[in-house]
């Protein structure tokens, strides 16, 4: 019993070890140290970035900072003998899926190299950053992948016209790409390559193509070296409130590639997006990418094929895909063919109580042990240190499958474990799959080994063991593959989920240790798997929250309502507590114009902030419809929002040129944004379908704070910065239109 005990422990550490290591299933490929003239060149993309980003202080959209910025790309691209132009518009774009327009000033660089005629492929990036962060990824990964591409491609001159698109604007609402919209030269166009970046490292994954995929899909497959694709995480992205220029770009129908890495989310949007924390490979790994498709689509021929494919890739070295109706036709049959041998083996009730128990039972206990944590350590604990929770959740899993296993499934025999657990995992397949039919990948060719083991065992009884084996070595492989993916990409919650995710492999290693559980008592067995989960979660929860590398979110803003004339201090964090150095008197809530929780002050009075002022200069009514011109008043903040209630009824809004149609299917508060110097004497146009007035919140905001605020920026943190807001002055006031 004590040598059958020592190997269960040393099996659940393996099954640890083995989930600690899935997200080295997904990297970027080694940087490559000598490059040939015809290989993307990572060290010299990274130093031309260096230059054009200069002393990294965030450029936003209509900045001075961004006009120094586009004068070093205008420079850079002469200087390699590309002349580029500069479309200066004021232009207004819609927000995808939340109600509301974003208006700026956008000067898109755009350069053309190749023949002046043909259908041309567009290769698109943004310039502009966010006013919290420098953008050395976000997009400056972009910025220098197209610059370096650009030089590749002059070597071999296309044979059709190729668009480079450095557009202005993308972090405001996609304004850059909705401008180009309206330039003659996207009426030329057939296919687009989009960068993007949601982090600083790691593999880049190419999480979006047009629809249907089959062509684009094949083109990739053909095309890249080191693919890193999968049509879950594409059917998931586009059930995510994200987007990007892409959105943009689809009503043209263009062939499409999306591509972005994820790696280090805690430094996106935030002063961390630096040039030393981007990661030399994961822009090799970009560049890599984008020159091979550019290559194949400028000299190729896109395939000629239809319908929707499924797809995954396998470490990074190959991409696996199938039409999409084989798959869904593959997973049925493979339904069918496990509930039948379920049903004839017997012990089905306990076989699946095990399955969904351990399912839903990890989650759950995952969900409590993080709750309790939270109790004693507010916020994200788990930012520095990630993978502990990961290991811990995991942990909790096994403890749930290997207590079932020992209680309920004590007098089933494995062989049923095994059959059912299979079954379990095609339900949950199909149930994904409803909702994001490129999840059904994932769940074909394990069980479809496993089955072919069951039917052979008839001749050969080995032959069940053997699949088992083999069925869990290719469930490693391509699940754990995306569950490291999802570790990257849901690094802010719900780390509960990773519980019952992590089962659908940990579980059926357990039923294959059955023999060994069967061995040793309830008692031990439990005590066991509890010691290493309880162990797991000590370790999380003593782990570190914040670190040099990854950083609590912490803004600061300075907020005044104009109409009471009263200020508070608001900061924006995880919801941990603040440093007792800030006082007493912090209270938890949210602001008028916003629905993120929040620590609220009282603050001094800052003279120097006003409200932005808009005022009506014509009205025109048809019927009930009411169709207003107003012209905007910075009074010295440099973004303004226009907040209106859910029952508004705002059509659609924008300038001359621009205006915007605003989905009435959408839920939500109205916002009409406008950023930037050129707000000043700006004249809007906005269509309500109400015939009274309706009462907006006037909101200015600018990334500066009173002089009154410098106790609190000397008490942040160490381990924290801005992120996704910059610490700013925000003054509201409220007017009817």
């Amino acid at each position: 019993m004590r040598k059958a005990t020592v190997l269960l422990g040393l099996v659940l550490l393996a099954m640890l070890g083995a989930m600690a290591a899935a997200p080295l299933l997904e990297q970027a490929p080694a940087l490559r140290q000598h490059n040939a003239q015809s290989q993307f060149d990572a060290t010299r993309a990274k130093a031309r970035l260096a230059y054009i980003i200069g002393d990294e202080r965030p450029h936003p959209a209509d900045s001075d900072a961004d006009d120094q910025v586009r004068d070093r790309l205008v420079a850079t691209l002469r200087q390699m003998g590309i002349e580029p132009v500069v479309r200066d518009q004021f232009a207004c774009n819609d927000l995808f899926k939340v109600r509301g327009v974003s208006c700026a000033r956008v000067q898109n660089v755009i350069a053309i190299m190749g023949p002046t005629k043909g259908k041309a492929l567009l290769l698109n990036t943004h310039y502009d950053s966010v006013p919290a962060g420098p953008g050395a990824s976000d997009d400056g990964i972009g910025v220098a992948t197209l610059l370096e591409v650009a030089q590749d491609l002059k070597q071999q001159p296309p044979k059709r016209p190729l668009i480079l698109l450095f557009n202005e604007g993308e972090e405001l609402g996609l304004v850059g790409a909705r401008g180009f919209l309206t330039d003659p030269l996207s009426r030329s166009i057939d296919n687009v390559i989009n960068l993007e970046a949601r982090g600083v490292r790691g593999p880049v994954n190419m999480f979006e193509t047009s629809r249907p995929n089959a062509a684009p899909i094949a083109t990739y497959k053909d095309a890249v070296e080191h693919p890193v694709a999968n049509s879950l995480s594409t059917d998931v992205y586009r059930l995510l409130p994200n987007y990007t220029d892409v959105n943009s770009f689809a009503e043209r129908g263009w062939l499409t590639f999306n591509l972005a890495p994820i790696g280090n989310e805690t430094r996106y949007h935030s002063p961390g997006d630096d040039l030393a924390s981007l990661d030399p490979a994961t822009l090799q790994h970009m560049g890599d990418q984008t020159l091979a498709l550019a290559k194949a689509l400028m000299f190729g021929t896109p395939p000629q094929t239809g319908g929707d494919r499924i797809f995954m890739d396998v470490m990074g070295q190959t991409l696996v895909t199938l039409p999409l109706v084989i798959g869904a036709g593959t997973l049925i049959g493979l339904l069918l063919g496990f509930g039948i041998v379920s049903l004839r083996c017997g012990s089905m009730a306990r076989s699946l109580t095990v399955a969904v128990g351990t399912f839903v039972g990890s989650g759950a206990l995952a969900w409590l042990a993080l709750g309790l944590i939270g109790i004693l350590r507010r916020g994200m604990f788990w930012r520095a240190e990630p993978i502990w929770t990961h290991l811990a959740t995991y942990a909790s899993a096994m403890l749930v499958g290997i207590t079932l296993i020992a209680t309920v499934g004590r007098s089933v025999e494995q062989r049923q474990l095994r059959l059912n657990f299979w079954l379990f995992f095609l339900v949950v397949g199909a149930v994904i799959g409803l909702f994001a039919p490129g999840g059904i990948i994932f769940f074909i060719f394990p069980p479809m080994i496993a089955l072919a083991g069951i039917l052979t065992a008839r001749w050969w009884k080995p032959a069940e063991l053997v699949a088992s084996a083999l069925a869990i070595v290719v469930l490693y492989f391509t699940w754990g593959g995306i569950l490291g993916l999802l570790e990257e990409l849901l690094d802010n919650g719900p780390m509960s989920v990773f519980a019952p995710l992590g089962s659908l492999f940990l579980l059926l290693v357990l039923i294959e240790a059955k023999p060994l559980i069967d061995r040793i008592s309830l008692r031990m067995t439990t005590a066991l798997a509890g010691v290493l989960a309880l162990t797991a979660w000590a370790i999380a929860a003593a782990a570190p929250a914040y670190s040099t590398d990854r950083q609590q979110r912490f803004v600061i803003e300075h907020v005044t309502d104009a109409a009471s004339g009263k200020s508070w201090w608001s900061i924006l964090n995880d919801g941990a507590p603040l440093p007792r150095a800030m006082g007493h008197g912090w209270k938890r809530g949210e602001l008028p114009f916003s629905e993120q929780k929040r620590w609220f002050s009282t603050a001094p009075i800052d003279r120097d902030s006003k409200a932005p002022a808009v005022r009506i200069i014509f009205e025109i009514r048809a019927g009930d419809e009411r169709t207003l011109t107003v012209k905007l008043a910075p009074n010295g903040n440099r973004n303004i929002a226009l907040i209106a209630p859910a029952d508004a009824n705002i059509r659609s809004a924008g300038v001359s040129g621009f205006v915007r149609p605003i989905d009435p299917n959408l839920d939500g508060k109205y916002s009409i944004d406008c950023s930037g110097r050129s707000c000043d004497g700006k004249i809007l146009q906005l269509t309500i379908a109400r015939p009274k007035p309706v009462q907006f919140l006037v909101v200015g905001s600018k990334p500066s704070l009173p002089l009154s605020a410098a106790p609190l920026l000397a008490e942040r943190p160490t381990f924290a910065l801005p992120q996704y807001n910059p610490d700013e002055s925000i003054t509201f006031a409220r007017v009817s239109l």
